[in-house]
């Protein structure tokens, strides 16, 4: 039995009967509803407002709206464009996180190629682009030459079969490829995530046809084989699968897929395969374009880089073919501020010199990547670079961006003036 609850001294009035008591506790108090009653009458009094306070409210936005209609009419919309300063990029790079459900839209959603640009980069194409290779050719070739192999070494028909996949892990790795195909979010099959612990894992991915998996399923799939595969495989995968679905998917719509996007970000997990992989493959084609290197581009604005990488990629693009796309890559990984070897410097200073002698007219990404190249490493190049990239800039030049180049070039200190100095005060020293 519970103990009883003593009331205390304010709840009960001294010198009360107590059927006074009794009935006071009996009727229900309207103190709180006649409350509310009178809040509710206090906001219904507020929405009305009286009639001079109308209408200057009606005069202000007729205002309002006659200087909005003449805005319209003197300031055409305008349309988001393209710059061929890859101002996107920029603008975003210092301000971007490395979140994997960062939004991309900012890079590649609705861009609006200047058709002007593009005429100008197809003059620095090859005009016939190496076939990309896919993991289906790579199968297809080793099929041909092992088969090719026993035939010469055995006549009897029953020995040239090549050795397949046992049928029952051929038929659980197509189970896999259902799944993949209409995969949206969630766990993946634990058979496909053992594929990369395999001796034959490019057979057994062939089984899972790569080209019919969703957006969301490549991504989970370049995690899973970025985390998992050494180096050198992860490249091929890469350059096998998630390559030729990056270009595939951009030909036919236009822009990227979000998970395609977090592809790339994710695949930089192993920037070595990634260079090898996905950059230089991207430019030895012959025939990227401005809006693929755009989009590539991006990811290495935004993530960070190891320096070695991106020095090893800088001095492999400087000793290719020209491209419009190399002038994109080359602006981005200068602007990293790497401090880069000489070498490096030396390379990409003979990328540039090899255009004195070139009569055609050079797209203005070209001329923006030696201006960034100059405000950058100015300090780093000699003398003689100095003056040779002096006279270049009377062969080649821009109406706009040639006088900054010329200015930033006569006030360089070059790394040859430093060393001379820095000799003659140890001297003065001694």
């Amino acid at each position: 039995m519970g103990k009883v609850k003593k009331l205390k001294p304010s709840q009960v009035g001294r010198n009360v009967a107590l059927a006074d008591q009794i009935e006071r506790d009996a009727v229900a108090s309207i103190k709180n509803r006649n409350r509310t009653k009178e809040r509710t009458i206090r906001e219904d009094d507020e929405e009305f407002i009286n009639a001079d306070l109308s209408k200057k409210i009606l005069k202000a936005a007729r205002r309002q709206r006659v200087e909005f209609d003449d805005n319209t009419e003197t300031s055409p919309s305008k349309h988001l464009q393209l710059p061929t300063s890859l101002n996107e990029v920029d603008s975003d790079e210092n301000s971007a996180s490395d979140n994997d459900d960062l939004e991309p839209d900012n890079y590649y959603d609705n861009l609006d190629i200047n058709a002007e640009d593009e005429d100008a980069l197809k003059l620095f194409m090859s005009t016939k682009p190496e076939r990309t290779r896919t993991l289906a050719d790579i199968i297809r070739d080793k099929i041909t030459d092992k088969q090719t192999e026993l035939q010469t070494q055995f006549s009897d028909a029953e020995t040239l079969k090549l050795q397949n996949v046992d049928p029952r892990i051929k038929v659980m790795y197509e189970g896999v490829r259902d799944v993949l195909q209409k995969y949206r979010s969630g766990k993946l099959p634990k058979a496909f995530k053992m594929i990369p612990h395999l001796q034959n894992w490019e057979q057994i991915l062939y089984l899972t046809e790569p080209t019919t998996w969703s957006a969301a399923a490549m991504y989970q799939a370049t995690r899973i084989f970025a985390s998992n595969l050494k180096e050198k495989m992860a490249q091929r995968f890469y350059n096998l699968v998630l390559l030729p679905r990056i270009r595939d998917d951009l030909a036919e719509y236009k822009r990227l897929n979000f998970h395609l996007y977090q592809s790339l970000r994710k695949a930089l997990f192993k920037p070595g395969a990634f260079m090898k992989g996905i950059l230089l493959p991207l430019l030895e084609a012959g025939d990227c374009t401005l809006r693929e290197a755009i989009i590539v581009g991006s990811v290495l604005a935004r993530n960070s880089v190891p320096v070695l990488h991106s020095s090893a990629a800088m001095l492999k693009i400087a000793e290719m073919d020209y491209t419009g796309a190399s002038s994109i890559f080359l602006r981005i990984l200068f602007d990293k501020k790497y401090a880069l070897p000489y070498r490096v410097v030396d390379s990409v200073v003979f990328h540039f010199l090899r255009f004195q002698m070139d009569s055609r007219n050079l797209p203005v990404l070209w001329h923006q990547a030696l201006l960034t190249f100059v405000q950058r490493y100015k300090a780093d190049i000699s003398t003689e670079q100095r003056d040779a990239l002096l006279e270049l800039l009377r062969k080649q030049s821009h109406p706009s961006i040639t006088p900054e180049i010329r200015r930033e070039l006569q006030a360089a200190k070059c790394r040859d003036i430093e060393v001379n100095e820095s000799l003659t005060a140890a001297m003065v020293v001694e």
